[in-house]
């Protein structure tokens, strides 16, 4: 079980490349991931270096264009990445690599000019700067409208007034996509995005944020005090923001689900490899029915929603607009992973209790993922609304 990889035999859009990539990732995980995340997770980050080594294996502007050094891969090479990522068991380490280029950076790939493109692009793609979006606040979480944070005209300037909160690559970033209001009072979905670089005047790390989980993901509130930017550091159209970032949630949460299926699947596989071995009652724990039958379940609907996942990756790469579908995504794997962990952990007694053990920490890292990217009660709502 621990060998068992998904591959272009298991699902129609995967092809021998897509394997070799996985493979790939996989090697890099075992060689440069396992052997030092313990570390990053007492420090709170993953070190530059990594994303720069991603960065020249071409994993960080995958679907990027070549100009600006992307591999200009499929939508598919996005989700074995993210399903890889996962597959680590260390959320911090996944997030911080799929918030640069699956969450931040296409935001620039969207809507950025030639010359913002020319101008950030390349160093994003080889790991050089580390990129963050800042959308969330602390009262506007999936509540887009209900943002605080404002940004104002004032000659060639832009002033941002405001602050964000839960901003993965917070401390660490050296470009942020932020987003802020720039409409009339009362116009909620008036928003705009500019960059933003580390250094600018008026610009700050507030503090660092403890959390539950993904502790190797560096977390942080930022603030914007009369922060000025330059007017052509407007990203994409004025007023149009909201958006932008409700077109890359599409992306975004395409990304998650195949990152929760993929902790979900090695969960199921270190709950396998123990329950084989470990002995009760003149048995392993494999021979009691009520075990393998709950994790053939819980194979079962990874498999159910991976699949899913793919088919909504086909059809988003076709030019579908799928709030409905990726709210479903979004949804079932975020509920699903919380509910994989559970049994894994359950099943590992009172190992699964203990922090050395891998099944602990993926359970605390899972349990933000029925929140971040969409509440899961917000992303039933979006489905609802849409029956």
């Amino acid at each position: 079980m621990s060998d068992r990889m998904p591959s272009s035999h298991t699902l129609p859009y995967l092809t021998p490349e897509h394997d070799m990539l996985r493979e790939s990732l996989r090697r890099f995980i075992a060689q440069r991931v396992l052997p030092n995340a313990d570390a990053w997770e007492e420090a709170g980050f993953v070190p530059r270096e990594i994303l720069r080594e991603m960065g020249e294996m071409g994993w960080l502007g995958m679907r990027y264009d070549s100009a600006h050094g992307g591999s200009e891969l499929d939508v598919f090479s996005t989700v074995v990445l993210a399903e890889e990522l996962g597959r680590s068991g260390y959320g911090g380490f996944a997030v911080t690599v799929l918030v640069h280029t699956d969450m931040a950076s296409p935001h620039l790939h969207h809507a950025g000019t030639p010359e913002q493109k020319a101008r950030y692009l390349p160093a994003i793609i080889r790991g050089e700067k580390i990129a963050a979006v800042a959308m969330t606040e602390a009262d506007a979480g999936s509540d887009l409208a209900s943002m605080r944070t404002t940004a104002r005209r004032e000659g060639d300037h832009w002033v941002l007034n405001g602050s964000k909160m839960f901003i993965t690559n917070g401390v660490h970033g050296d470009i942020y996509f932020v987003a802020a209001k720039t409409g009339e009072p009362g116009r909620n979905h008036q928003i705009s995005m500019f960059i933003v670089e580390k250094g600018t005047p008026g610009f700050s790390v507030a503090r660092p944020l403890r959390k539950h989980g993904w502790l190797s993901s560096d977390t942080a509130e930022l603030v914007f005090n009369d922060c000025r930017i330059p007017a052509g550091n407007l990203l994409g159209e004025e007023n149009r923001g909201f958006y932008a970032l409700v077109k890359n949630l599409q992306n975004e949460r395409i990304v998650l689900g195949a990152q929760a299926m993929g902790e979900a699947s090695r969960a199921i596989e270190l709950a396998l490899s123990w329950t084989r071995e470990r002995r009760a009652f003149g048995a392993t724990l494999w021979d009691k029915q009520a075990v393998r039958h709950q994790l053939a379940k819980r194979l079962a609907q990874v498999e159910a929603v991976r699949a899913l996942i793919y088919q909504t990756a086909w059809r988003e790469a076709q030019g579908h607009a799928l709030v409905q579908e990726v709210s479903m995504i979004k949804a079932l794997a975020g509920t699903l992973v919380n509910e994989v962990m559970y049994d894994c952990l359950q099943f590992h007694g009172g190992m699964g209790f203990i922090r050395e053990t891998a099944i602990e920490r993926m359970a605390r890292d899972a349990r933000v993922q029925a929140i971040g990217g969409g509440a899961t009660e917000v992303m039933l709502e979006e489905i609802a609304k849409r029956m």
